[in-house]
């Protein structure tokens, strides 16, 4: 068994598939992952739309301008829910904060289980809205395509680069 470090190192954007299938059953286990993360007062306003069949996946894929998406054999539209999500004394929304949390926990149980995924964000929300017919309170938040990667390297090198920890954190205060 991988440690989380290991893991959370081998997880990167994939952007290209093999037309094996991935059984319901998986798909279903990497989203029981996302349904136990934690969101703000436990307020879960996530909502997950699994593409799986050729006229879906087509229609999903037209909302974003790469090809690649097509690849995929199966696209999870992630989608929050506003009406249920908790909002800060100062307004702030925390929705998408939650949606991320669940996002990460998909696509870091994909990885675990041998599968690939990527975080798609830009991409043509209102068209992907109207393809699933989604009332006026849910919106589409990402798209992440789910499958087997075809790629030979598994991600590119720019996966490897990371900014060193003394740029990242400051210790006592914003010291940057």
């Amino acid at each position: 068994m991988n440690s989380f470090f290991e893991l959370a190192k081998d997880r990167y954007s994939c952007r290209f598939y093999s037309d094996a299938l991935v059984s319901k059953d998986l798909i279903t286990k990497v989203i029981e992952c996302a349904q136990v993360a934690p969101s703000a007062k436990n307020a879960q306003p996530w909502r997950f739309v699994v593409a799986s069949s050729l006229p879906l996946l087509e229609q999903i894929a037209s909302c974003y301008s790469a090809s690649w998406l097509k690849s995929a054999p199966v696209i999870i539209i992630a989608c929050g829910d506003q009406s249920e999500s908790w909002k800060r004394s100062d307004g702030k929304d925390h929705c998408d904060i939650d949606l991320a949390i669940a996002i990460d926990h998909i696509t870091l149980a994909a990885t675990d289980n041998g599968l690939a995924t990527c975080w798609i964000c830009k991409f043509d929300v209102m068209k992907c809205a109207e393809i699933l017919k989604l009332p006026y309170n849910i919106y589409p938040v990402a798209l992440i395509p789910l499958g087997y990667s075809s790629e030979k390297n598994n991600y590119s090198e720019r996966h490897l680069i990371r900014k060193s920890i003394d740029e990242i954190v400051s210790w006592e205060g914003y010291t940057f």
